[in-house]
């Protein structure tokens, strides 16, 4: 999809609804705020909704607040434009997914290999580092400078899907983009903090029960935790549980795959499924089976059966493509 194509959609429309995916994330929040900033100064109204609460972990982030959460009586909102960002598929902004009851154009901005293309116009980069970094080009295309906040958001969500920058979607124009937003004077100490080394101790607490579930398989080429609904139900999170155990996961010695197990405690027999590979074997293909997706290195998938059952379907199809 032409980037022209973008461009016009923006300058077209006037009133733009805002979304992302579930459990969002550095990139997914980054990357709407960012492009709510961007609508603002051309002069467009702009709204964000995403189906749950923001991650207290990002509470620092500018204009976190103007994320609204999916209450009843939100579908009578008025908009011209659908804009989705940092989501492979309608369906997994949740509630999100059924508001656009007058069928109006999506705009789908992704960079994840797996985005099932579902926007009037979809712009899908899997080459980009992070969807904040393809809000960065639409700044540049449409002549609309940086400011200090919009460079704080676009830098956090390209620090977090870069993995601090070690994942290999890092690239010498993502360090370039970095080293534009850093002549902002953002304080990356502060902010490193805010994300990584701001646990609250209940939080420590249930990661290392689910640690505890650590086990191996395949000749220790594949790990994988579980995390019961017993352990995690009625427990509202912080942090990011997800990426820090797949994170200490990956760091195991001559591992390929690490994979982490979840219960889902509101709906019987769901499992979600969140995976992380060393980069040999494609873990978006193994999630794409299961109805996920995400990239070659990171993905996920949502797997209907108890928590053995879809243990064993899973390892099954990883040890395939081992």
């Amino acid at each position: 999809m032409s980037l022209k194509k973008v461009i016009s959609c923006i300058k077209n429309n006037h009133n733009f609804l805002i979304t992302t995916h579930t459990n969002s994330e550095g990139d997914a929040l980054g990357s709407e705020l960012a492009f709510y900033r961007l609508l603002k100064k051309l002069g467009k109204r702009a709204t964000i909704i995403n189906d749950e609460d923001f991650p207290s972990t990002y509470a620092f982030l500018p204009d976190i607040n103007e994320i609204k959460k999916f209450k009843k009586g939100i579908g009578n909102l008025k908009f011209d434009c659908f804009v989705s960002l940092d989501c492979a598929s309608l369906q997994r902004s949740g509630k999100l997914a059924k508001i656009n009851l007058n069928s109006k154009p999506i705009l789908n901005i992704d960079h994840h290999i797996s985005n099932e293309m579902f926007g009037k116009i979809n712009w899908i980069e899997p080459s980009s580092s992070s969807c904040c970094q393809m809000i960065y080009r639409l700044y540049k295309e449409l002549g609309v400078p940086l400011d200090k906040a919009t460079a704080m958001l676009l830098y956090v969500g390209i620090f977090t899907d870069t993995g601090s920058f070690h994942y290999s979607n890092t690239s010498s124009l993502t360090h370039n983009i970095v080293a534009e937003l850093l002549r902002f004077n953002l304080n990356i100490v502060q902010i490193y903090k805010y994300i990584y080394e701001n646990i609250p101790y209940k939080d420590m607490q249930l990661l290392s029960k689910i640690l505890l579930t650590l086990r191996s398989e395949f000749k220790g080429k594949v790990v994988y935790f579980q995390a019961k609904k017993e352990l995690i139900k009625n427990k509202k999170l912080s942090i990011d549980l997800a990426e820090y155990i797949l994170t200490l996961g990956r760091a195991i010695q001559n591992i390929e795959v690490v994979a982490l197990f979840r219960e889902n405690a509101k709906q019987k027999n769901q499992v979600r499924v969140n995976f992380r590979s060393q980069g040999r074997v494609d873990v978006n293909k193994v999630a794409r089976f299961f109805g996920g997706g995400g990239h070659r290195a990171a993905s996920g998938c949502t797997v209907k059966g108890n928590i053995g059952e879809v243990r064993r379907k899973v390892l099954s199809k990883i040890k395939e493509s081992l």
